[in-house]
């Protein structure tokens, strides 16, 4: 349903004599708004209005209850002036900071966004329940561990069904509980009492700064040291072990070395691995481990072909020699083939002992 097709079916100007000009009918803009939204719900058009102030919608509705009835030249005259208004306009902004912050979110810095919102206020940075529903399900966990019980509940209940369900099998068990039961008791929870619990759990969230990097500290300490040598790795290892032990503890958790193949690699994706890397990086490789993690080479030598495997062993015959840092460099190389086929997701690395147990 279109204004200008419903308004040529009211008033069609081979029938009907000339309209009044908008001016002359003597009615507000609010009564013509009101006019306009029984008119679109009549047609059964889906309109909502939570977007609108408080005061904005209480006068509307008090306008619809006022009004009676007009006559069919005067609804066409206001559908036609609404439709006029509505072709005149060739560019709309953003109505308040919240709304701005949206249409500008990954195209400003998370400083200056944060720093907006909280100099706006929370109710200006839109529905703070959204916000919230938008988390990760870690970033749930973490409110919840802070929370009480029944703001925890809360919550849940404003979440959606497989995300709650998700959150709630993280939590201990008997916190878990707690928590179900208080979600039974939720029922005469005013909607006032919803929305300043999710503007007070929205605070908090704008009084965390913005993290500069992502991730666990320890994670990017493992990935560098997962391609530096294996003496500076060990000497690095030690130093951590002396300054922080817990987190040394971390660092080697995240650790992927050339030596940790055989155990985090399936069988089935050592094919992939070798097509990764170039033959001639893989022969030195393949000529340091034969020596020193023979292991490792009879793994991936014993999960191809046996065609391809007897070709790659000459080819380390026929090289030669190889000097220890070529072909450490060599296998850093493929340990890093092995880490961008996981970031592309064609490959899974199978977990480590120490995160089974957790």
């Amino acid at each position: 349903m279109t204004v200008p097709a419903a308004t040529a079916q009211l008033s069609p100007p081979d029938l009907q004599p000339a309209l009044p000009a908008p001016s002359d009918l003597g009615l507000s803009r609010r009564q013509k708004a009101a006019i306009i939204l029984r008119f679109l719900l009549n047609e059964g058009a889906e309109v909502s209005l939570t977007t609108l102030p408080d005061d904005m919608q209480a006068d509307l509705t008090q306008m619809m209850a006022e009004m009676r009835y007009i006559d069919r030249d005067t609804l066409a005259v206001v559908l036609m002036e609404f439709a006029g208004e509505l072709e005149s306009i060739g560019l709309s902004f953003p109505r308040d900071i919240a709304d701005a912050l949206t249409a500008l979110e990954g195209r400003i810095s998370p400083m200056t966004a944060a720093r907006l919102r909280k100099e706006a206020g929370v109710r200006q940075t839109g529905d703070p329940w959204a916000r919230i529903r938008a988390l990760p399900t870690d970033s749930l966990k973490e409110i919840v561990d802070r929370e009480s019980t029944e703001v925890s509940a809360v919550m849940l209940s404003k979440l959606d069904v497989a995300k709650a369900a998700d959150l709630l099998g993280q939590l201990p068990g008997d916190r878990a509980r707690r928590i179900a039961y208080a979600i039974s008791m939720t029922g005469g929870i005013t909607p006032d009492t919803v929305d300043r619990i999710g503007l007070s759990l929205a605070a908090a969230l704008d009084d965390i700064p913005p993290k500069a990097f992502d991730g666990d500290p320890s994670k990017r300490v493992g990935e560098i040291l997962n391609v530096s040598p294996a003496a500076t790795r060990n000497d690095v290892l030690v130093g951590l072990e002396e300054t922080d032990a817990g987190f040394a503890d971390r660092v080697r958790k995240s650790i992927f070395t050339f030596a940790d193949i055989p155990r985090r690699l399936s069988p089935l994706d050592a094919p992939a691995v070798l097509r990764e890397v170039d033959q001639a990086v893989l022969i030195r490789a393949l000529s340091g481990a034969l020596d020193n993690f023979p292991d490792v080479a009879e793994f991936l030598l014993g999960n191809i072909s046996t065609r391809l495997a007897d070709q790659l062993r000459e080819d380390v015959q026929d090289l030669g020699k190889v000097s220890a840092k070529d072909s450490e460099a060599a296998m850093t190389q493929i340990v890093l083939a092995i880490r961008a086929l996981q970031d592309r997701g064609d490959i899974q690395l199978k977990p480590t002992e120490e995160e089974i147990d957790s």
